[in-house]
């Protein structure tokens, strides 16, 4: 009888403190039910309306679409910046990080020098994972914005690289490894410096698909990432940005508390600086393929928050009636790839025009003219100031490509005249699915996207 009782009691208290458990636990509002667990804020660099027209009809044609187009909710978005109705991608990107317009070149702060939390570091505060991930270096523009705030996007990578580790971003993948090797009088580096705070460092795919880890510092390139159509020609053993979303969804998931993870196709970007035509499509199709792998993952948990932008237009992209598909889909190479192919001449500073011929041939199937001979060996030397300095002979190779194909670009003129190397105020596309996504449509400024995803997660946001 005795055993009895006490079984009895064992069993009572068990059931009163599991009952005191969830008594003591405060119980979810009908607003906290309705919130995402999880967000995921894809960001297309430079990616317009021309850029996504272009990839559709390369890769679907007339009457196919993007997977991005199949979004249930969408809005069209302004991007100027403080300084300038153009922006370039520091103020691009802090708009879209902490909700308010700054300066051009500037990274996380407002034009009065003010550090301002970014949507990452409130997702921080409220005890979730983060991650960022991209094509270009960790430091760039738009990766930096949401992790660091620096007064020149240019002149303080290394800077942001540092703040990375002390804002202690979970996980950060893609480009950019030579702003973390330079040594201290100790003789270590950044790298070590992460490692030391319990990151697990990788720079190979493989590397990447085996490690289990939560805590990821994976550079897999000393600056960007290689072109996509690039990828083959170099045999490259870095990771695509899928396989990469992939392992940052895998291990941000496995913490109870939810995530935000910033995840950008940087060179579509760049492939619209240099005029390649064929390579805004490569890349805003690996994009756009991303985006899909991230909202099919969120279909099967119904808790999260998929958000789709850009930063900015590049490059005035047109999709015109005489542009050659056939011609631009069978291009195998870069500018940038091919530029590296060229040989100078041992008499002057000027390429060797047989090396100039057999490049365009070889990869552009293009017997170039003499015309277009000339505008490549022309003015060979960037003017004093001019952006992108090293990129000067690609955007000649690309400009002529589009030229010779009847592609819709800016012109090289035009292009030498912006500050920001060809963006334009063209607007923007947002696209949204899962829970909140109703929030996004109409007009909207690019400063509205961190708000709405701030309200929509119950966070204060500095208006």
């Amino acid at each position: 009888m005795k055993k009895l009782l006490l079984v009895f009691l064992s069993i009572s208290l068990g059931f009163f403190l599991s009952v005191q458990t969830v008594e003591n636990k405060p119980a979810l509002s009908k607003e906290q039910k309705n919130r995402p667990k999880n967000v995921i804020l894809l960001i297309g660099d430079g990616m317009g309306i021309g850029q996504m027209e272009l990839a559709r009809l390369f890769e679907h044609g007339t009457k196919g679409k993007l997977f991005i187009e199949t979004l249930p909710f969408t809005a069209i978005v302004h991007t100027s910046s403080s300084n300038n109705r153009v922006t370039d991608s520091a103020a691009g990107g802090t708009a879209l990080a902490i909700g308010k317009k700054t300066d051009n070149g500037m990274i996380g702060i407002t034009p009065n020098g003010k550090n301002e939390d970014s949507i990452l570091d409130k997702f921080k505060k409220a005890g979730k994972k983060t991650a960022i991930i991209t094509t270009n270096s960790v430091t760039d523009a738009t990766p930096a914005s949401f992790t660091a705030s620096v007064n020149n996007r240019w002149a303080d990578q290394e800077e942001i690289a540092k703040q990375q580790l002390s804002n202690k971003v979970d996980i950060i993948m893609g480009g950019g490894k030579k702003y973390f090797t330079h040594t201290d009088k100790r003789g270590m580096d950044l790298i070590d410096a992460y490692k030391n705070a319990g990151y697990t460092y990788i720079s190979t795919a493989d590397q990447l698909e085996n490690t289990d880890s939560t805590k990821i510092l994976g550079l897999f390139g000393d600056a960007h990432l290689n072109f996509q159509i690039d990828r083959s020609l170099l045999k490259t053993t870095e990771p695509t940005l899928q396989e990469m979303t992939k392992k940052a969804l895998d291990a941000l998931s496995k913490d109870e508390e939810g995530f935000f993870a910033m995840i950008e196709g940087g060179r579509i970007d760049h492939a619209s600086h240099a005029s390649d035509i064929t390579g805004i499509w490569k890349e805003t199709i690996s994009f756009d393929e991303v985006v899909k792998y991230c909202v099919e993952w969120a279909k099967k948990r119904k808790d999260t928050l998929v958000v789709v932008a850009a930063d900015h237009e590049t490059m005035g992209v047109s999709a015109t009636e005489a542009m050659d598909i056939k011609a631009l889909k069978n291009i195998s190479a870069s500018p940038h790839y091919m530029a590296q192919q060229l040989i100078m001449k041992k008499t002057n500073d000027n390429f060797t025009t047989k090396s100039i011929r057999k490049v365009f041939k070889e990869y552009a199937a293009i017997d170039l003219t003499k015309e277009e001979l000339a505008l490549l060996q022309s003015n060979k030397t960037p003017k004093k100031g001019q952006v992108y300095r090293e990129q000067q002979i690609d955007w000649k190779i690309g400009n002529i490509i589009a030229n010779h194909y009847h592609g819709g670009i800016l012109q090289p003129q035009i292009q030498q005249l912006s500050s920001t190397g060809g963006h334009t105020s063209n607007m923007i596309i947002v696209f949204a699915y899962g829970i909140g996504a109703e929030e996004f449509h109409g007009v909207l400024d690019n400063t509205d996207i961190p708000k709405k995803i701030a309200s929509i997660m119950g966070y204060s946001f500095s208006h």
